[in-house]
């Protein structure tokens, strides 16, 4: 501005000294004009000086905003070079820091749970105490007895083969108490939960533990060059120590004497179980193989076969040849009826060291069986099972069993269930002949004493309530009338309360 001033008053004062020349002359007027040109000149640089100026003010607020940004960036690296926290570093060091430790901390739980996936382990204890009638018991007393197992299964990834997945699975058996001695019957136990060691030297004292099954398991999808996750077709090899029954023989409704039905011959086939076709060993386990084909097109509908091979005699507790062994085939369907799911399977079986009722060891015991069981409400399912011995001479050669469970939905309790079933086994033709005079041991006294006719009759009804998730209770009863045949014998009451708590 100042300038500016200065230029106009030169002008001025030259308009002044050579205004008489220009007026002579006529030039005062373009004097004028470029006086004012010169003005718009001056006004034009002052206005790039201010301009100029503006500049040079914001690049220095820039250069000081970058210094104070490098000291903090230099602060920053400083105290992220150190593990430590500290309240004199910036706080975003410090979030970092807090971050950082977390996601480590997730990596590693997830790491963890990487190395967990596919490892399952359940457990379960389960206590019984049961009395039986004076006229039920072997003693001719009224009897209680008490007895305790415990169960711990472990399953674990098997590694992959090709397409195929294997499976390792071990379970663990432990108990102590043998349980009620009923008067001869044709089902072997009215409480399936007993385990006791069974040796010339066991003591009441004797508490063990076995490893009751170890086996491996290769599931392989079929078509073997097609893909993996889209396959509706598997073949399962399964090799080890096993128990038949968890994979013949299945029924929802019965097969789980820890938490359902009691007495053995409502748990499996009695002829395989009770009867003792099965050929495993004391303890109802044995070695085999295992070849299962699944096809779930029609999921959940479905269908497959198995084939399983076991050591049977002194081959399933390993102190004998495998030869001769116990084989079963199995077909079986699920199928809905309704929309509301059931399970059908028919079996055939051939047992080469099957004992006969005198205890001598049969070349061939053989039969056929069906196991059915039907959901037909939203509480009830509906089980069955049907047994035939086709060859061997055993004590019965006809069992069917039936029952079911409901479920406690209609008062309230939907967990609680109650269980309901009767059985019927016939006595065999070869038995009622020979039963009155059979002196198997050779001791000059009949092995049983009576004569054996008619159908040995079983039921049991219970109540199982829950507790919690881990703890149920379940009062019981069983009555069996017309035990192994005998119609002169006293019909066995027994009454049991049964304790779990599983995981």
């Amino acid at each position: 501005m100042q300038s500016r001033r200065a230029a106009l008053l030169l002008a001025a004062m030259l308009a002044s000294a050579t205004a008489p020349a220009l007026a002579k002359t006529g030039d005062y007027a373009a004097l004028l004009a470029e006086l004012n040109k010169v003005s718009e000149r001056v006004e034009k640089l002052e206005a790039r000086n201010r301009e100029l100026e503006q500049r040079t003010a914001s690049t220095t607020a820039t250069e000081k905003r970058l210094q104070v940004l490098e000291e903090s960036n230099m602060q920053m690296e400083k105290a992220l070079a150190s593990d430590r926290l500290s309240d004199k570093e910036p706080e975003l060091a410090t979030r970092l820091k807090a971050v950082e430790t977390q996601a480590l901390s997730m990596q590693k739980q997830a790491r963890q749970i990487e190395s967990l996936e596919g490892i399952s382990v359940s457990a379960s204890l389960t206590g019984v105490v049961q009395g039986v009638n004076s006229g039920g018991s072997a003693s001719g007393s009224h009897e209680t007895h008490s007895n305790y197992r415990g169960d711990v299964t472990l399953s674990l990834p098997g590694g992959d083969i090709g397409n195929a997945e294997g499976k390792i699975f071990a379970h663990v058996r432990l108990g102590q108490g043998k349980g009620l001695g009923l008067v001869p019957t044709y089902t072997s136990s009215s409480n399936s939960t007993a385990f006791q060691l069974e040796s010339a030297n066991t003591v009441p004292d004797d508490s063990f533990a076995i490893l009751a099954q170890a086996w491996y398991q290769l599931k392989v999808p079929l078509p073997l060059s097609g893909n993996k996750a889209n396959s509706r077709e598997h073949l399962h090899v399964t090799l080890g120590k096993i128990d038949p029954f968890v994979f013949f023989d299945q029924n929802v409704a019965a097969d789980d004497e820890s938490a359902k039905f009691l007495n053995n011959a409502f748990v499996h086939n009695p002829l395989l179980d009770s009867g003792g076709d099965v050929g495993v060993d004391r303890y109802g386990f044995s070695p085999g193989a295992i070849v299962s084909y699944i096809n779930e097109h029609s999921k959940p509908e479905s269908w497959g076969a198995s084939l399983g091979v076991f050591s049977a005699g002194n081959g399933a507790n390993f102190s004998g040849s495998p030869g001769r062994p116990f084989v079963i085939a199995q077909i079986e369907t699920a199928q809905r009826i309704g929309n509301l799911p059931g399970n059908y399977r028919l079996y055939a079986w051939n047992n080469a060291q099957g004992a006969d009722y005198d205890s001598t060891t049969a070349m061939r015991h053989s039969g056929i069986g069906a196991s059915v069981d039907q959901r037909v409400g939203d509480s009830t399912t509906l089980f069955a099972r049907y047994g035939h011995q086709l060859k061997g001479r055993v004590r019965f050669d006809r069992a069917i069993t039936v029952g079911g469970e409901l479920a406690g939905n209609g008062w309230g309790r939907g967990a609680d269930g109650v269980g309901i079933a009767a059985g019927f086994l016939r006595t065999s033709n070869e038995f009622r002949n020979d039963s009155l005079t059979l002196d198997a041991d050779g001791d000059g006294n009949p092995d049983y004493g009576y004569e054996a006719h008619g159908w040995e009759r079983i039921a049991e009804l219970y109540y199982r309530f829950r507790v919690n998730k881990q703890i149920e209770i379940t009062p019981d009863f069983q009555y069996i009338a017309n035990p192994g045949g005998n119609e002169a014998a006293a019909s066995a009451k027994i009454f049991g309360l049964r304790a779990r708590v599983s995981y």
